[in-house]
């Protein structure tokens, strides 16, 4: 009995059938690899050109906004510099009106003041006078001089801690800036224009003349119009020596 032998022909066309077309296979996932490579190259070109456009209108904006900043920056240095100058200008005037004002502030205190005390010069003059006039001839009346007296020394020393300072004019050339001539005397006793005498005491308070002192002047005595006459001659108050 003789076995039967396969069929080589029908094997061989059957496993070619079960397998596929490589040759074909491979071109397709090929040419399919290539599509995507290649759109991926453009889609990264494109990208490439969209960032390239996007970073040169970001530069240009960041550019112009720089710009803008220094331009103000500038302007609020200019507007600084305004406000130094101006601050610098209000300073001085401010500096010169306090100034101003304390000066004017002095000057009407010391002409109040001097109002005042020349009012208690009058009182001053009358103790002096009384002091040279009077003379005690008892104890009873020296009591009442020295009582007297006491208030006059008080008086002056007040007149003193305000500022208030005597003249002494006598042996003094005359100068009407503190004297006031009252009369003139031909002698050759003394340089002409020469205080011999002081008939009013003069005062001052701080460096301001309070009151002039009313003095005598020395003339020379070969000028003197009228030997004959009295040697002391009244003059006008305003004459200039």
């Amino acid at each position: 009995m003789m076995s039967a032998e396969p069929n080589n022909s029908a094997i061989f066309d059957e496993n070619q059938e079960s397998f596929p077309n490589y040759p074909e296979s491979l071109t397709t996932e090929s040419e399919a690899t290539v599509t995507d490579e290649a759109k991926t190259v453009t889609n990264q070109a494109a990208s490439s050109e969209e960032f390239s456009l996007l970073g040169g209108m970001t530069i240009d904006f960041l550019q112009e906004e720089i710009d803008t900043l220094k331009q103000q920056l500038e302007e609020q240095t200019q507007q600084v510099d305004a406000y130094k100058k101006r601050y610098i200008t209000l300073a001085a005037e401010f500096d010169n009106f306090r100034k101003r004002t304390e000066k004017e502030k002095e000057e009407l205190e010391t002409k109040t003041k001097g109002k005042t005390l020349m009012e208690i010069l009058g009182v001053v003059d009358n103790f002096e006078r009384a002091r040279t006039q009077i003379k005690p001839a008892n104890d009873g009346e020296m009591g009442i001089h020295k009582s007297y007296q006491g208030v006059y020394k008080t008086l002056v020393e007040s007149l003193k801690r305000l500022g208030v300072s005597p003249m002494r004019s006598e042996g003094q050339p005359f100068d009407p800036t503190y004297h006031e001539a009252m009369m003139r005397e031909y002698t050759d006793e003394h340089p002409e224009g020469t205080v011999i005498e002081q008939l009013v005491r003069g005062y001052t308070l701080g460096e301001q003349v309070l009151r002039h002192a009313l003095v005598k002047v020395a003339a020379p005595k070969e000028a003197d119009p009228n030997a004959d006459q009295s040697e002391s001659t009244s003059i006008p108050s305003q004459e200039s020596v």
